[in-house]
């Protein structure tokens, strides 16, 4: 009888054997030039790759992977890299975000499937992260993050140009008639000049942000260029400390607690961080087991300043921010608020590792006592137009738009707006309201970042750059202005949103968090007996999506995958 030996680590139910079983799964290993003494029950790393020539925020992970890689030999670990599905914002039709559970999917098997005993996550782009993240929770074995970092600032004509930010600015700038086609194509290569995600405070940067607010990464990790060689240090202290964690069978659980939350919500105020933060870190707790709401954001954020003056809010970029000194500087800002306990992955508390953190800039991160926006935080909106609720970014948006009553402009779906926006008939001006409905986790599918619409060119020519939008879509955290989003429930689902006609005036109160449709209960059912739900998908993986998707203030996960099946080693497979 084939009995596996003893065994201290999930890897040894693999290479720990004796018989047929043990010398099939070490023999096709060395078949990659392995010794022997790689499988002596050492700890077994995954490296858990989203590299991809479509990324090209991840484009450099093979070389970052090669750095983990030292680091883990060295601290006496047995690297072996794996891909994932790795997830490019700019690339990916109809939206990333429909696929960020299929990654999620694609890490949490692979973990578990293979001889795995600690995994160093490597992400980048937006919805790696999250996915990568989630994917982990739910096995639930030692886990450490590692970002890849912002690109180098952008230049354009003697000023700096931010990823996304620009291009917003730019465009509009076009479509009002300011900048030529030209000038908006030479500005393509100038924006976007090395490896790395965004180096805007975009969805990247603020994921980046949020993996070291939780603990869940080495401290540093949010903000270190992609090109600058402190970067592949980090990788490679990475490595080490993974299999440090290994030893101490330090659970990804063990970091990932309702504290650790709670510091990455308020961090997330203090730097300006992406709307897309919400739905993420809803996801994320709902895969580890901590009870986590939407009211939490603005319970626990929503009255916190920004402290950082970078793009899209201010005026820096993330270069800019780690000579400042990073986020370590930002959170010892705020400590007072910050669950200073929260332990960390390098096995110390969120208070020793900021205890010393030096500001080096007080122009990019300001002091609490004066700081970049007053309560800069998310806010959540609710009424009778987004019953479970609604986001907005107010240090995003114009002032004079946060307590506003208006006339709809209704946009039926993301090709209705195309279709019209540009018409110079639109019956609109600066104080309507522009909705946009279908665009949410089933009406897109995957609920797209459009909710920033654009203006038509016709105010843009009066010189207005801001005017309310609702929708149930998101925005790029590279995006600004007055914009309501994450709609609750969506239209698709037959949420209020999409009973919305052309004209009903609509009252959004960001101190009062309301947001409120001005139409009577009767009209409205009477709207909805007329209402019919848009076609389903047939096949594949946008019917099981549609399908099992929950909606945004839940985080959007499937409902299938919420919680997690641990880290248990299956029947062989032979």
């Amino acid at each position: 009888m084939d009995v596996p030996k003893k065994r201290t680590r999930r890897s040894q139910a693999w290479f720990g054997r004796d018989g047929k079983d043990g010398f099939l799964h070490r023999s096709w290993i060395k078949n990659q030039g392995y010794p022997d003494d790689l499988f002596d029950g050492r700890p077994v790393i995954g490296i858990c790759n989203t590299w991809s020539e479509l990324t090209p925020c991840n484009g450099h992970f093979r070389e970052l992977a090669e750095f983990v890689k030292r680091g883990v030999y060295e601290a006496g670990g047995f690297p072996l890299e794996f891909p994932v599905m790795s997830l490019g914002e700019t690339q990916l039709r109809p939206t990333a975000m429909l696929f960020r559970n299929l990654a999620s999917m694609d890490v949490e098997e692979s973990i578990r499937a293979n001889p795995i005993d600690g995994v160093v996550l490597l992400m980048g782009c937006d919805k790696t992260t999250p996915a990568l993240l989630m994917g982990a929770s739910s096995v639930n074995i030692p886990t450490i993050g590692l970002s890849g970092g912002p690109m180098l600032s952008g230049h354009f004509r003697g000023k700096q140009i931010g990823s996304g930010t620009g291009v917003w600015q730019m465009s509009e700038d076009v479509r009002g008639g300011k900048m030529t086609q030209e000038e908006f194509t030479a500005a393509e290569s100038c924006m976007h000049r090395s490896k790395g995600h965004c180096m805007t405070m975009g969805t990247a940067s603020t994921m980046a942000s949020m993996v070291e607010a939780l603990g869940v990464a080495l401290p540093g990790n949010a903000a270190i260029p992609a090109v600058d060689a402190r970067r592949y240090r980090q990788a490679q202290l990475t490595g080490r400390r993974i299999v440090e964690m290994v030893e101490e069978e330090m659970n990804l659980s063990k970091v990932l607690t309702r504290a650790a939350f709670e510091n990455a919500i308020k961090v997330n105020a203090a730097i300006g961080g992406s709307t897309n933060a919400v739905i993420h870190l809803l996801a994320i707790a709902g895969r580890i087991g901590v009870k986590l709401e939407l009211g939490d954001w603005d319970k626990l954020g929503s009255e916190l300043p920004c402290l950082l003056n970078l793009q899209p809010s201010g005026k820096f970029l993330m270069e800019d921010f780690y000579y400042a000194g990073g986020l370590p500087a930002v959170m010892k800002e705020i400590a007072r608020e910050l669950d200073l306990e929260a332990i960390t992955v390098n096995g110390k508390s969120i208070g020793d590792n900021i205890a010393d953190a030096p500001n080096w800039n007080r122009e990019v991160i300001k002091p609490l006592a004066e700081p970049f926006r007053d309560r800069a935080g998310i806010a959540v909106l609710r009424g009778n137009l987004a019953p479970d609720g609604a986001v907005i970014k107010p240090s995003a948006a114009s002032p004079h738009l946060l307590r506003h009553k208006g006339k709809a402009v209704v946009f039926e779906n993301i090709e209705d707006l195309h279709a019209r926006i540009d018409d110079e008939n639109l019956d609109i001006d600066e104080n309507s309201i522009m909705v946009l409905k279908g665009c949410g986790p089933k009406g897109y599918p995957g609920m797209a970042e459009v909710g920033n619409m654009p203006l038509p060119p016709k105010l843009l020519r009066r010189g207005i750059r801001d005017i309310l939008r609702i929708s149930d879509a998101r925005m790029s955290g590279t995006a600004y202005g007055a914009v309501v989003l994450h709609v609750s429930p969506e239209s698709a689902a037959g949420g209020p949103l999409a009973l919305v006609k052309n004209g009903d005036l609509i009252e959004v109160d960001v101190p009062a968090r309301r947001l409120h449709l001005d139409v009577s209960d009767a009209e409205l059912a009477k709207r909805r007996a007329a209402w019919k739900p848009p076609p389903a998908p047939q096949r594949g993986w946008f019917k099981l999506y549609v399908d099992h998707v929950q909606q945004a203030h839940l985080g959007a996960d499937l409902d299938i995958l919420v919680g997690g099946s641990g880290a248990g080693v299956s029947r062989d497979s032979h």
